[in-house]
Formats: structure tokens, C-alpha cells, sequence
């Protein structure tokens, strides 16, 4: 998959969809953890979802993926990501109403923060070995709980709690939030590799949309 650089506000690597051109597609968008942080794009194709779009031949979606300056975070940028995907999807054929946002480590922690403070933005959101918020607000819960939920994470992961992250779930849920948690037995912190090549996740990424209907029963 060709993957292009591109230089902005953030910079950032993106791609363009693999099928139909002019058929609206989806959008995943990416925000990479800590250690990526830099002024060197290539930094974020070593591995994670980045490599495996990079590495793969042709994909259904759309991809994005900022970059971060060092010593900066994914909550301080927020503008900046928004005026990023805005533009996105403005300037190409993705269907606005079928973007994933993601993301590993500090990314995730921006993640968690961007879908709660854009309700009806995202159809989907996949957190990997990420901070959950431990103190949502009510009307922060109310807008995760329309948006369906992967979080993943390494049982060996000597910087995360388990039984932390259970809670959150468990409260999502309770407030009517679809989270699915799935926890890997042998990984640590770097799971990205193994959780974004998963082929039953790349279908989630593309089978989420912010216009599904209930089906009365």
C-alpha cells in the first residue's frame, strides 16, 4: 500500500483506499504513543497499524495518521487533529459517517478524550494499551456510550492495570455503552502488531457506521 507523507499543522502519513475510488470509503485515523513522537514519519511505519497498512497490498479504508512533536500530547493538539480530519474528509471520498478513531499508548489516551468531547464524530473506537479514563463525566459516558468500544490490552503489561480498565468497562456498560475487552494472556505494553493485523478487527474497522438503525424485534 502506498503510503504518503505529508508535512502541516502535524505532519502526518496517510493512504488512500484500495478499492472504487469514487465510492465513499471509510477512514481509520491513528494516534501513535509516546516514543513515535518526533519530526520523522518513518518512525511511525515500524510497526503497529502503520506497518501493516504500509505492508499491505490494497485496504478498504482510508488511513491517517498524525504525528506529535516531542514532549507534546494528543489532548494539547485536539484543534489540530479535528482541522486535520475535517480537511480529510472535505478533500476526499470518505464517507463521514464511517471514521474509526484509534490509538496505542498516549495515543489511546487521546483517543478516549477526542471521541468523548466530538460525540457523533466517530463510529468506532479501538484502544490499545492505553489509559482508560478512571473519572469520566456523566456527559462525557453519555457520548462514549453511542460509540462502540475495542479496547485491548496485555495481561503482562507492567504499566497498565487489568481490574482498572475492567471498571471502566463495566461502567460503560452499565450506562448502555457497547465495549468489547479483550485481554492478550502473553503481551505486554507492545501488542500493536499482533491486535491491528487481527483479521476479525480490520473487518470491525469497516463494518461500523454512525447510521445503523435498531431492528425492532
Amino acid at each position: 500500500m502506498a503510503i504518503e507523507r505529508r508535512s502541516g499543522l502535524l505532519p502526518y502519513l496517510f493512504s488512500a483506499v484500495g478499492e472504487d475510488a469514487n465510492k465513499p470509503a471509510p477512514l481509520v485515523l491513528f494516534l501513535h504513543g509516546a516514543r513515535d513522537r518526533g519530526h520523522d514519519l518513518d518512525v511511525l511505519l515500524k510497526w503497529g497499524l502503520p506497518r501493516f497498512v504500509n505492508e499491505s497490498s490494497s485496504l478498504p479504508y482510508f488511513f491517517l495518521a498524525p504525528q506529535l512533536p516531542e514532549g507534546q500530547t494528543w489532548v494539547e493538539r485536539e484543534s489540530d487533529v479535528i482541522a486535520l480530519l475535517d480537511n480529510f474528509i472535505a478533500s476526499r471520498p470518505i464517507d463521514p459517517s464511517r471514521v474509526i478513531l484509534s490509538g496505542f499508548s498516549l495515543g489511546t489516551a487521546g483517543a478516549w478524550h477526542i471521541a468523548a468531547s466530538h460525540p457523533g464524530r466517530f463510529a468506532g473506537l479501538v484502544a490499545v494499551s492505553g489509559r482508560v479514563p478512571q473519572t469520566l463525566e456523566s456527559s462525557q459516558l453519555d457520548a462514549l456510550k453511542e460509540i462502540p468500544i475495542q479496547i485491548f490490552q496485555g495481561a503482562k503489561d507492567e504499566k497498565l492495570s487489568i481490574d482498572a480498565t475492567q471498571q471502566v468497562v463495566d461502567t460503560l456498560r452499565g450506562v448502555g455503552g457497547t465495549v468489547d475487552f479483550t485481554v492478550l494472556p502473553e503481551g505486554d505494553h507492545f501488542i500493536a502488531d499482533e491486535v491491528y493485523t487481527d483479521l476479525k478487527l480490520q473487518q470491525w474497522l469497516i463494518s461500523q457506521n454512525l447510521h445503523r438503525t435498531a431492528v425492532a424485534i
